[in-house]
């Protein structure tokens, strides 16, 4: 086989390879439940951070026992992730025994206004456009919310964000 005979089979496995991932991601998305997630910004001020938002997922947990509830770094065991009534829950799995990193877990965070949420110790990021205001920076009164892909395993996977102010609905942020 000639030298361009192999870069062109390379190329083609690459081709390949991308695009049964764009197309898992595409199928995900239109088949997997969507939900709107509040979110907690995470590094917001770090300079080499890139053109991207790091954000903690906020859920609602269920059957997580007492260690995730009474420490603050406690971690729970393995969870998973269901919609329900318009809602991320993290429920405990009772198919996952002891610690996996490769697992998803619920950490208790506490927000500057002393507020306990209960977010997924996997961050997520959104990827956002050069010449874009960075969205994780809030006014008072303001919560950053983000509409997710739940697939099967795994962390969410962003959409879109959205703020939230006061009790009113979720207006999406134009990115472009």
């Amino acid at each position: 086989m000639r030298p361009w005979m192999k870069g062109i089979a390379v190329v083609l496995i690459q081709l390949f390879l991308v695009l049964s991932l764009g197309g898992k991601m595409l199928y995900d998305r239109s088949v997997r439940p969507r939900v709107w997630v509040r979110t907690a910004p995470y590094d917001p001020s770090l300079p080499i951070r890139g053109r991207y938002v790091r954000l903690q997922i906020v859920v609602s947990p269920k059957g997580l026992g007492k260690r995730v509830m009474t420490n603050a770094w406690a971690i729970s065991g393995a969870v998973r992730l269901i919609v329900e009534n318009k809602t991320l829950i993290a429920q405990a799995d009772p198919e996952k025994e002891g610690y996996n990193h490769s697992d998803l877990h619920v950490r208790k965070i506490i927000t500057r206004n002393k507020e306990e949420l209960f977010a997924l110790d996997k961050r997520v990021a959104f990827f956002i456009p050069e010449h874009v205001k960075d969205p994780s920076r809030l006014k008072e009164g303001e919560q950053l919310w983000v509409e997710v892909t739940v697939p099967k395993k795994g962390p969410p996977r962003p959409i879109r964000l959205g703020i939230k102010r006061g009790d009113g609905p979720i207006q999406p942020l134009s990115l472009d």
